[in-house]
């Protein structure tokens, strides 16, 4: 992962009618697809939901939950 200021994360977007998780670099920008920041992308285990492994690590690096 690339080491850039925190973003901004949320699992359901305003108009999104799945749980997905979706990413910004600042709050001025629109929501995107995780899957479309690949210097952010983790891949996630079996077992977990998808997005879970880059939301955690995100967390960690101090970005913002909404």
């Amino acid at each position: 992962m690339i080491n850039k200021p925190p973003g901004q994360m949320t699992w359901r977007p305003p108009g999104a009618s799945e749980p997905i998780l979706h990413l910004r670099l600042s709050p001025y920008e629109p929501w995107r697809y995780y899957k479309e920041f690949p210097e952010y992308v983790l891949p996630d285990p079996p077992t977990f939901s998808d997005g879970y492994a880059t939301f955690i690590a995100l967390l960690k690096q101090k970005w913002q939950v909404l």
